[in-house]
């Protein structure tokens, strides 16, 4: 009997021990300004308030929480006083804050993912101070007479002081790719309109970071959050050169000629004698594929009629478009730009958004242009049946 109830409490032990995803907080404030401390859970954006703990005498707290993945809390006495917290099960957390605000005077331990973003913290908060002190000194300096030389100093040491902090963030990226803290680093903010991976080309670091953390954590909803953002700016990256190239396309009448998924070249006028749907589409933009799906069942209804769809890709990556031109089984004809980079077709056609399209009738004549779901379907209702 009494071993039978040895081996109960040693599996209920285990059982415990398995299942214990709970993190602790224990810290200590020095001259500590307030009486409460709060913890808040991240759900992407929007802080949830779970718990709170009185500051005892001797600065101490205390905290115990339930948790399964990696998540962020925000620990502090307000929203303007918090530090950033990115722990995820079993982790034995140590904080000791010098004093007050909170985010500048503390120190932590047991947390690799907090240290991170405590060096990321530090680094930014770093940089801001200087940026504000030289934007007073500019103000104070270009106020006087015969200071061009020395405001001109001021303006190229603000200049190198951002790239630095950009240089800096993106090697914290590199070198973290594979922790949630990454994601914080791609969010930094220098003000309220500008982040500190202000280049065009940052985009890629998005995109990047997704790419790496939905492989080791593809349940995180902070994870997911990361992938929607990335489709939706690669969306907006692609529309916006798009359009930048379009402003200087040349005023002549194209005809796209381009090589296919298949291997061979095929031009939009030897298709002259049916109805054409001529379409611009990145891999990267959710809402070309949903107009890719509602086009695979127009196609259907109308190919054997004389319907066809000339399909011009802008993605970079070639193996990109042809997987996804396989994982969605497009029927119809599918191109791609020689030069994604400097896209002809869509210069020529004055594309300025995705996805977009041009209709011919059998005439080659375009009689309507951006037109999409029900709209299109009437149209190719009356051209077919009428």
């Amino acid at each position: 009997m009494k071993r039978s109830l040895f081996l109960l409490f040693s599996l209920l032990l285990m059982a415990g021990c398995k299942n214990d995803k709970s993190f602790t907080i224990k810290g200590r404030i020095n001259n500590a300004g307030q009486k409460t401390i709060y913890l808040n859970k991240i759900d992407v954006e929007i802080p949830f308030l779970i718990d709170s703990a009185r500051i005892k005498r001797n600065g101490k707290f205390r905290f115990r929480v339930k948790s399964s993945e990696p998540e962020f809390f925000h620990l502090g006495y307000s929203d303007s006083d918090f530090i950033t917290i990115l722990t995820s099960g079993g982790e034995k957390i140590n904080l000791e804050f010098s004093g007050d605000p909170l985010y500048r005077n503390y120190n932590v331990s047991g947390s690799a993912g907090t240290e991170q973003i405590r060096l990321l913290d530090m680094r930014l908060d770093s940089a801001l101070t200087r940026l504000d002190s030289l934007r007073l000194q500019y103000e104070i300096v270009s106020s006087l007479e015969g200071t061009e030389e020395k405001t001109a100093l001021i303006e190229n040491e603000y200049t190198e002081t951002v790239k630095e902090l950009r240089k800096k963030t993106i090697g914290f990226i590199l070198n973290n790719i594979t922790s949630l803290a990454s994601i914080k680093a791609l969010y930094q903010k220098i003000d309220n309109d500008t982040y500190v991976l202000y280049e065009p080309r940052d985009i890629q670091y998005l995109k990047i970071v997704s790419d790496s953390l939905s492989k080791y954590y593809p349940k995180s909803k902070h994870v997911k959050a990361l992938a929607q953002d990335v489709q939706k700016e690669m969306g907006r990256f692609y529309s916006r050169q798009v359009e930048t190239f379009a402003a200087n396309a040349p005023g002549i009448v194209p005809d796209p000629n381009l090589e296919t998924i298949d291997g061979y070249r095929i031009s939009l006028s030897s298709l002259k004698g049916k109805v054409v749907l001529l379409t611009f589409w990145t891999v990267r933009s959710k809402e070309c594929i949903a107009d890719n799906l509602q086009l695979k069942e127009l196609y259907r209804n109308y190919n054997r009629k004389g319907f066809e769809i000339y399909q011009i890709n802008l993605d970079e990556n070639k193996e990109d478009w042809r997987a996804a031109v396989r994982f969605d089984e497009l029927p119809w004809i599918n191109a791609r730009e020689d030069d994604p980079g400097n896209p002809r077709n869509a210069i020529l056609f004055n594309v300025r958004s995705l996805p977009a399209n041009y209709l011919y009738d059998r005439n080659g004549e375009i009689i309507a242009r951006d037109i999409f779901g029900r709209n299109l379907q009437i149209k190719l209702n009356q051209l077919f049946n009428n």
